[in-house]
């Protein structure tokens, strides 16, 4: 589908029962991409041993030389999603020349970037980074921060999943033996005169007031308002669920605000224990005492309203159709949240209108340099 003379976005998927006949059925479908200068590419796990022979045959095929993406346990684009099965999705892009930077495989160090997008930083300046990562790496989270503050850019993107290998696409750095690496974080920068917007579903709903956590030690929450914390998490939850508290795990989770965050952004974690006998939570995240909390509900039924509430919003944004899109989506998320039948791709294209679209089903979510669980990131090109 192209859009103007200087931008144009093709995207398609295709499952095979190899990897060659998957990657020809995807390039059949995504039509002439002569001129296009960026690929996006998603594979399903079970190719993520392929991924050299994959990216190799794009990129003779099609003449690009970019590619960014990773591994999924699900792939989406072309209207589909696709789980558990040999599965490909890409996405060609023609940008205006000069306008993106792509660096490799970061894993501490930021000097591979640097060395490659340095002087691009110096001359354009980046609005966005669409980046993926590796979550074996211990120090994912202050990475992905360090890297959002270098190059001051609004960071989105997503952290492989596999039950395998984690490849990761990047363009070759002198210490790579090719295209393809893993074990830390890559991407591509876009610069300051592309027009982008993005948008974050968490796919929950607060079920009571924002509270003030006022005793804690490590991820242990002892006391939310100077009560027990058993006590207040009861009080919110409803006298139903408080009765067989059983009933909570994978519904019921902790909602920690972003401090100074003007979208009343917050963290999901998990609840990963209760003490009845002491009236202590445990949470999936270090706390300390003066941290904001509130606890919210996950299922469909929320997940469906704040999708529509995300894209209503980014809808408003909009002068006119996006020209592409990368949408990023929790393995929770998909056919074990939304049910069978393409559902988030859907509510998008309703939305949206039909544009070119490729993701990944991933293993944590990453927005505003912050790591998630459980949401869903939209990144629109404009």
């Amino acid at each position: 589908m192209e859009t103007t003379a200087a931008t144009r976005f093709h995207a398609a998927s295709a499952a095979g029962p190899d990897w060659g006949q998957a990657v020809k059925a995807c390039l059949d479908r995504l039509g002439d991409v002569r001129g296009c200068n960026l690929g996006f590419l998603y594979l399903t796990d079970s190719l993520a041993d392929q991924a050299s022979s994959i990216l190799n045959l794009l990129r003779g095929v099609t003449g690009i030389r970019d590619w960014v993406g990773t591994v999924g346990l699900g792939v989406l684009g072309g209207g589909e999603e696709l789980f558990d099965q040999p599965a490909i999705a890409v996405m060609a892009a023609h940008l205006p020349e000069d306008s993106f930077r792509v660096f490799p495989v970061v894993k501490g160090d930021l000097g591979p970037m640097r060395r490659v997008a340095g002087g691009w930083l110096d001359r354009h300046g980046a609005m966005l980074g669409l980046v993926h990562a590796d979550p074996r790496n211990a120090d994912l989270a202050d990475l992905v921060t360090q890297l959002g503050e270098a190059t001051g850019s609004f960071l989105v993107g997503g952290l492989a999943s596999s039950r395998g290998d984690y490849p990761q696409f990047s363009v070759p750095d002198g210490k790579n033996d090719g295209p393809v690496g893993d074990g830390g974080v890559s991407g591509v920068l876009f610069g300051n005169g592309l027009g982008v917007a993005t948008g974050l579903t968490q796919g929950c709903s607060p079920i009571g007031p924002m509270r003030t956590i006022t005793a804690a030690e490590e991820n242990l929450i002892i006391e939310i308002d100077g009560r027990p914390a058993l006590e207040v998490f009861k009080e919110d939850i409803g006298e139903l669920l408080a009765r067989d508290l059983n009933r909570v795990a994978g519904y019921i989770f902790a909602g920690l605000p972003i401090a100074g965050s003007d979208t009343a952004d917050y963290l999901v974690r998990d609840l990963i224990a209760i003490d009845p006998r002491m009236g202590w939570l445990a949470v999936a995240e270090r706390v300390e005492p003066g941290r904001r909390i509130l606890f919210a509900r996950r299922d469909r039924q929320a997940a469906v309203l704040d999708m529509e509430r995300m894209l209503e919003k980014l809808k408003k944004r909009l002068s006119g159709p996006p020209k592409g899109a990368v949408y990023v989506s929790c393995v929770a998320r998909g056919p074990n949240l939304f049910g069978e039948g393409n559902q988030e791709v859907a509510m998008i294209r309703q939305a949206l209108g039909d544009v070119p679209l490729v993701g990944f089903f991933a293993n944590g979510e990453i927005s505003n340099a912050r790591l998630y669980g459980y949401t869903g990131v939209l990144t629109l090109f404009l």
